[in-house]
């Protein structure tokens, strides 16, 4: 089974993710680890995908095209796959489908206001733990190793917006790809528990 999971930023799709992978022994790959992994493995095609980012520019779509095929032609990829954070936009969809077969697009749907609000009433530890806001009570310390929180630069409201139009611009249409395939499945995210919400998308990823 491979898999194309979609969400916007705040939209649990991590989370999800982690679960995913571990209930259905699948691969799973993430764009910014192979760019990192090529990168530090001085790749012909890491060195120019840093190139772009020691310039501060984006790496064109044929590059991070290039390094997620060399990736899918790895051994342990064989048995099923899951592909997080691409494709990004439309160009990268249609030729993700020149060299892998998807066989269903996972789409976490979450309304925009509950995205603000995750994201902005994020709180993070340099440990790694995260919370929010809301279930803090007021406390500033993290609960596991007693540091302070604080709210990433990107996290705030004006960050956000950004990143979230930068989505709804050009990744959120390749929802509309997938389903003009008949591939696409969107759970709607925000209304339950991450558990019960992947509950929902392990019974649909059972059909396949």
């Amino acid at each position: 089974m491979n898999i194309v999971l979609l969400g916007a930023p705040g939209a649990g799709k991590g989370t999800q993710a982690s679960m995913i992978e571990e209930k259905f022994s699948l691969v799973h790959i993430s764009t910014g680890d192979i760019f990192r992994a090529n990168i530090k493995g001085g790749t012909p095609i890491g060195k120019i995908a840093k190139g772009y980012i020691d310039a501060g520019k984006l790496v064109p779509d044929e590059v991070t095209c290039k390094i997620v095929e060399n990736r899918l032609g790895e051994e342990d990829v064989k048995g099923g796959f899951m592909l997080d954070g691409f494709p990004r936009n439309i160009f990268q969809a249609e030729q993700l489908d020149k060299f892998a077969k998807i066989d269903v697009c996972v789409n976490i749907d979450v309304d925009i206001d509950l995205l603000m609000d995750r994201i902005c009433g994020r709180r993070v530890c340099a440990c790694g733990e995260s919370y929010h806001v809301s279930t803090l009570n007021g406390e500033t310390k993290c609960k596991k190793c007693g540091g302070t929180l604080y709210r990433r630069d990107d996290d705030n409201p004006e960050t956000v917006q950004k990143r979230l139009d930068t989505y709804f611009k050009e990744t959120a249409p390749v929802a509309d790809y997938y389903k003009k395939q008949g591939k696409l499945f969107t759970v709607k995210s925000g209304k339950g528990s991450p558990k019960e919400v992947f509950a929902v998308i392990a019974e649909k990823l059972k059909e396949y």
